[in-house]
C-alpha cells in the first residue's frame, strides 16, 4: 500500500524528493490513523520520524484547505504543538520553517494554490511585542509549552484565536504523565476542547511510554464519548535501539586525583571518538570542568569542532 497516495500532490512530491528511501515505520503506520481523525498515540525511538508523522498530515490538511473557495482562515490557529521542553519547542519551530517553505515552492512549481503557512513559538521567553503581534495575526501552527498554552486559553483575545484548532500534538507526553504538570495540561486541553464546535484531534508522541495503555487514557482524557477503553489508535514501535556500551579506564593505576598523564590519555580517547563519529556528546559534572575539557579537547580536534554548554548560560 502506498501511504503517500492520499497526500496533496505538493506534499507528496516534497516528501519523495526529500526522503527518497520512503517513510519510516512510525510514519507509514501513523499517517492512516491520524488522517482518519482518531486520537493517535505514537511510541517510537528518537530519530524515527514520529514528529513529521504528526505534522505532515496537518500540513496536508492546510494545503487542501487552501484549494477550497474559502482558503485558509488567516484569523485562526489550526494546529497546536505542545512540548514540556522549551528547548525542544524552539527546535521544532525552527525545523518546521524549511519544510513549509519547500512544500510551498513545490506547490507553486506545480501550479497549485500555495498558502504561506506561518509557524510561531510562544513560551515564557517570548517578548511582549511578539505576543501582541501573535494575537493580531495568529500563526497557522502554534508551537508552545503547557504553561504558555494555559495563558493563551485563559486570556480572552488569544482564546478567540484558538476556536478553530483542529489538531493538538503533545510531544514527549511521558514527561508530563508523571506529575501535576501533566494534570494541568490535560485540564487546559479540555478547556481548548470547549472553545470550538468540534473537539480537536489529539496526537501524542514519545519514545518512552510505559504502560502505554495508561498514557493513551491520559491523552484522550475523560468526558462524553470517552471511556476507560479510549478510542485512541496506538502505534507502538517503542523498541530499544541497539546500544554499544563500554566502560574504559586509563591504563595507569587510578588515584584520588587524575594525573596529567591520565588526563592526556582520557582526552586522546575522547578525541578518537570525535574523529570516528559525526556527533559526540561529552558529559561532565561541573561548569568549570565543561570549560576546561572543551579547551583541552579543542587543542586536539580543532577550535571549530568543540562547543561547551552548561546550565548557567543565558538565553
Amino acid at each position: 500500500m502506498d501511504t503517500l497516495a492520499s497526500f496533496h500532490p505538493a506534499v507528496r512530491a516534497w516528501f519523495e524528493r526529500r526522503f527518497p528511501g520512503g517513510p519510516t515505520e512510525p510514519q507509514a503506520e501513523g499517517w492512516p490513523a491520524i488522517a482518519s481523525g482518531h486520537d493517535t498515540l505514537i511510541a517510537a525511538p528518537t530519530g524515527s520520524g514520529k514528529t513529521l508523522a504528526a505534522f505532515l498530515v496537518c500540513v496536508d490538511r492546510l494545503f487542501r484547505e487552501a484549494a477550497t473557495p474559502a482558503g485558509v482562515d488567516e484569523g485562526q490557529t489550526r494546529v497546536v504543538y505542545v512540548s514540556p521542553l522549551k528547548a525542544l519547542a524552539a527546535d521544532i519551530q525552527q525545523n518546521l520553517q524549511t519544510p513549509l517553505a519547500e512544500i510551498r515552492a513545490v506547490a507553486q512549481a506545480l501550479g497549485l494554490p500555495a498558502p504561506d503557512l506561518r509557524v510561531l513559538l510562544r513560551t515564557g521567553d517570548t517578548p511582549s511585542g511578539a505576543r501582541a503581534a501573535m494575537v493580531k495575526r495568529p500563526p497557522h501552527l502554534l508551537v508552545t509549552t503547557p504553561e504558555s498554552l494555559y495563558l493563551l486559553v485563559t486570556a480572552a483575545k488569544s482564546r478567540e484565536r484558538l476556536r478553530r484548532v483542529r489538531t493538538v500534538i503533545v510531544d514527549e507526553i511521558h514527561a508530563v504523565a508523571r506529575d501535576k504538570r501533566g494534570a494541568h495540561l490535560m485540564l487546559t486541553l479540555e478547556r481548548l476542547d470547549a472553545l470550538g464546535a468540534e473537539r480537536p484531534q489529539r496526537i501524542g508522541l514519545s519514545a518512552t511510554q510505559r504502560p502505554i495503555e495508561t498514557i493513551a487514557r491520559l491523552l484522550v482524557g475523560a468526558g462524553q464519548g470517552r471511556t476507560d477503553a479510549p478510542p485512541c489508535r496506538v502505534i507502538d514501535l517503542g523498541h530499544r535501539r541497539a546500544l554499544d556500551l563500554a566502560v574504559e579506564l586509563p591504563g595507569s593505576e587510578l588515584e584520588a586525583v587524575a594525573s596529567h598523564e591520565q588526563w592526556g590519555e582520557t582526552l586522546d580517547k575522547i578525541a578518537a571518538q570525535v574523529h570516528g563519529h559525526r556527533t559526540t556528546l561529552v558529559f561532565v559534572n561541573t561548569r568549570r570542568l565543561a570549560e576546561r575539557l572543551a579547551h583541552l579537547l579543542a587543542e586536539r580536534v580543532g577550535e571549530d569542532r568543540v562547543a561547551a554548554h552548561h546550565g548557567s548560560l543565558s538565553k
